[in-house]
């Protein structure tokens, strides 16, 4: 009966509860909703491949390049001109229609908020501010249905670059840094990225201000642009990045003194132009109007850009000493904490306030010096694979990404006026970098910078991806989206032009190329030569030199002398505690394993009466009255002062700066 009551009466068996339409709804929302998820996860999967597939069309180009000796293009020129055709097709090739309509709503508010709670029909839905459209209510084009949705999807979040991308990059040329010759140019180096970078972003400020007046006369500004937009300008094309410049210098081996120069402010200037920009924006002076000059307000930004410089400085050196790692035993492991403890170097200094660039940019340098030598065999040679693939990978990425961005990034403002006054600016800008601070240095340095060197660096102040990360971070306003645009140009051109013309400019100069480094520096280690350096002129280098040598390498690291041959004999026990037993189990021998500090060919000096014999593995005989019982302090001091040779002391190879102007004097007794 039952089944016939329900076979003959549907309606009555099938009877729905009230809420069934709700959840039948509910269900068919969650299966649109998986649907779209997919859909979105293809496409997301469809836009890195094409980042993917850029690279790995670079990788093969550049290897043919290579094969072929074509040095007029490098790879970064090379990603540049792949992502300009890329970006091509995305613009004007491919059409993919938004999903969903889009529904304006007037509301006034008297702030955009960053988060709005819409009810629809009863349900809450979330949306977060993503950009700001127009400031007119009848110019919302952007918004249209038939906007292409891979442009949007190709377009990431700035924050990508500054976590993600940049770490390694700085990392990588704090830690492959060239120590020798950058400690020999270190003053130049220093002015060069301090004082320069600091001039070139007032005068670049200074001519683009005038340069926006005359726009503002003529008529060709429909936005604000104030004296602060100017000088932020300034700073983030300050950043060189001459990275094309740099790869066919090693290429060509051209002389380590000038490949220090630029490489070295290269690397600092970096540092320098994020600070500076960051004290730039952090301007703000008392009243209602945020843009008028007063004095305490320029007081407060010099002392953050110091404050910050600082503290990121002191906090990467920190993390760097910290990161030991006693995994020597397992080197996978001991790979992988190196690696973490230095990435996250750079966010701890971001997540306190500070700049992450300074921090890992010094956190390299100090592991290069100190970590490298505690590590495996095997752990040495994976970082330093390691993170030259991180930066090969992260620096084409971005300049890949640079040639999309001309064609994807929506809110271009390209002004004629406002371009061609910022390439003259920064012409002049670096003009008044190099040379008048070349002129400065000359007076002081041994080693003058002769003009060829000056006119080279003068050609090489490419920029590139700082500049580029710089730019991108914020372009929210009128003026941000007219400085990305024209930021964009001056590093095609720079990247193009300079770093096309980087041979022939070599040529032109006359500049030494095929120039051995090392065997550049050693023929300076002469037993007999007279030395006349003056003492005074490497005293901060004898300072540090001695401390370090003496003191921080036999705690931090396991080589060195043992500090109980350094410290007095009353901290004896001190020493005996903080120096490591391999410490004292490699004082005869070579420890120190910085390939840019020694020397491995096989070596026999006769310095005097005393000769010194040593090998590549280190291993050193010595003979003579004065050996006989290790050096004493007044004979190393004799040894700092005369700062031409290479002298092998207590198992370490030390080295000093080195003068390439002195003559050579033959010796019978050497060999190399």
């Amino acid at each position: 009966q039952k089944t016939a009551d329900s076979f003959f009466h549907p309606r009555n068996s099938l009877k729905k509860p009230p809420n069934s339409a709700e959840e039948e709804d509910s269900a068919m929302e969650n299966i649109v909703t998986e649907k779209k998820a997919e859909e979105s996860h293809r496409q997301d999967s469809a836009d890195l491949l094409i980042f993917i597939l850029l690279l790995t069309l670079t990788i093969l180009t550049i290897w043919l390049f290579k094969h072929r000796r074509f040095r007029f293009l490098h790879e970064t020129g090379l990603a540049m001109i792949y992502g300009l055709l890329v970006g091509v097709v995305l613009r004007y090739g491919i059409h993919m229609p938004r999903d969903g309509t889009s529904v304006m709503l007037n509301c006034h508010v008297n702030a955009s908020p960053a988060t709005v709670l819409v009810n629809v029909s009863g349900k809450f839905y979330e949306y977060t501010l993503k950009r700001v459209l127009s400031s007119s209510g009848n110019k919302v084009d952007d918004v249209s249905d038939n906007e292409n949705e891979m442009l949007r999807k190709v377009t990431f979040d700035p924050e990508v670059f500054f976590n993600i991308l940049l770490p390694p990059i700085i990392f990588h040329a704090g830690y492959s840094l060239k120590r020798r010759h950058f400690f020999r140019n270190m003053g130049s180096i220093l002015a060069y990225a301090f004082l320069g970078t600091v001039v070139s972003c007032f005068i670049i400020g200074l001519l683009m201000y005038g340069t926006v007046t005359l726009m503002k006369h003529v008529g060709q500004l429909h936005g604000e642009f104030f004296f602060t937009d100017c000088l932020f300008f300034g700073a983030i094309v300050s950043a060189t990045d001459p990275v094309t410049v740099l790869a066919i210098f090693h290429e060509l081996q051209v002389e380590p003194d000038l490949y220090a120069l630029l490489f070295g402010e290269s690397v600092l200037n970096d540092a320098v132009a994020v600070v500076l920009s960051s004290s730039i924006v952090a301007y703000q002076p008392t009243g209602d109007n945020s843009h008028t000059f007063e004095g305490m307000a320029l007081l407060k930004s010099f002392g953050m850009f110091l404050g910050i410089f600082s503290g990121s400085f002191a906090l990467g050196v920190a993390t760097g000493i910290v990161t030991f790692t006693k995994l020597r035993d397992f080197q996978l492991l001991e790979t992988a904490l190196f690696f973490l403890m230095s990435w996250s170097t750079f966010l701890l200094a971001e997540a306190c306030g500070f700049t992450g660039v300074v921090a890992v940019l010094f956190c390299g340098i100090t592991q290069a010096h100190y970590t490298y030598n505690n590590l495996s065999r095997e752990s040495q040679d994976r970082t330093k694979q390691l993170f030259e693939l991180l930066n090969f990978l992260a620096e084409n990425f971005i300049f890949s990404y640079m040639g999309l961005t001309l064609f994807t990034f929506r809110n271009h403002v390209f002004n004629p006026m406002f371009i061609v006054g910022a390439f003259l600016a920064v012409f002049i800008g670096r003009a008044a970098n190099i040379y008048p601070l070349s002129f400065l240095l000359n007076l002081g340095r041994r080693h003058k910078i002769r003009s060829n060197f000056q006119h080279m660096m003068m050609f090489a102040g490419l920029r590139g991806a700082m500049t580029f990360a710089l730019a991108i971070r914020d372009t929210a306003t009128y003026a941000r989206q007219m400085m990305f645009s024209t930021t964009l140009l001056i590093v095609f051109f720079t990247v193009w032009i300079c770093g096309g013309g980087t041979t022939q400019m070599l040529s032109c100069q006359r500049i030494r190329v095929g120039v051995d480094s090392d065997q550049d520096n050693s023929v300076s280690v002469i037993a007999s030569v007279k030395c006349n350096t003056k003492h005074e002129s490497a005293w901060l280098f004898r300072i540090w030199y001695n401390f370090d040598h003496n003191y921080l390498k036999p705690i931090l690291t396991h080589s060195g002398p043992p500090l109980t041959a350094t410290l007095p004999p009353c901290c004896g026990p001190l020493a005996r505690i903080l120096t490591s037993p391999q410490a004292f189990e490699n004082e005869g021998q070579l420890k120190d394993d910085d390939s840019d500090l020694i020397l491995t060919d096989d070596i026999n000096l006769a310095y005097g009466d005393i000769t010194v014999n040593t090998d590549g593995s280190g291993v050193h005989t010595s003979s003579g009255a004065g050996f006989a019982s290790g050096m004493s302090s007044e004979d190393l001091d004799r040894e700092l002062t005369c700062g031409d040779n290479e002298v092998v002391m207590r198992g370490t190879c030390l080295v000093f700066p080195m003068d390439d102007s002195e003559p050579t004097l033959k010796d019978p007794h050497m060999r190399f």
